[in-house]
């Protein structure tokens, strides 16, 4: 008999990114509002569909990304994907925080004309996601073809009543941005 060939780690990040913020039921799992799901229902029905990890890996999965995008219940037993929900059932809580007096974005050089038309709006997601640095920034922008990173005014925003919110792993969350609020550079 052969045994099942267990996925390189980045293979499981990118699986759990998938499951626990958008596609749960991809493997039949279920999320609390929190975005809590069972450790174990998920290593069992990830392996039966053909998604090979074990808790180790696991482990070592959350406590090594560089994003630090899971966190685990406290006693162990449940993971979350920390922001970037999309599944309706996850309804996080978030403490309101004051941001720093600018946050950045980015994006895709390809998404500018919507953006300076619509501003940043969190489509598929539950929030607006900004970065405290612009070299974040540019790598979230990156990912989505040639980078573009936009300022953000956070204090006027703040000051004229827009709520923000700071993820566990420092991403700030806020739910649109209005195009009067965004620098665009020399964009």
């Amino acid at each position: 008999m052969h045994e099942k060939a267990s996925m390189h780690d980045k293979e499981v990040s990118r699986f759990l990114s998938r499951v626990l913020r958008h596609k749960p039921e991809l493997i039949g799992i279920v999320l609390d509002e929190q975005g809590y799901t069972d450790i174990e229902t998920l290593i069992n029905n990830a392996c039966e569909f053909g998604k090979h990890f074990d808790y180790a890996q696991l482990l070592a999965v959350v406590a090594n990304n560089d994003k630090q995008r899971f966190q685990l219940s406290d006693d162990g037993t449940q993971i979350r994907a920390v922001q970037g929900h999309s599944h309706p059932s996850v309804k996080r809580h978030y403490e309101p925080q004051t941001p720093p007096n600018v946050l950045y974005h980015g994006t895709a050089v390809k998404s500018l004309d919507s953006i300076k038309q619509h501003g940043l709006t969190a489509q598929s997601r539950h929030y607006v996601h900004l970065s405290a640095d612009s070299d974040t920034a540019t790598k979230v922008g990156a990912r989505h073809g040639k980078a573009v990173v936009l300022t953000i005014d956070t204090a006027t925003m703040h000051a004229e009543g827009h709520v923000f919110y700071q993820a566990e792993n420092g991403v700030w969350l806020t739910e649109s941005v209005a195009v009067g609020y965004i620098d665009f550079g020399s964009h």
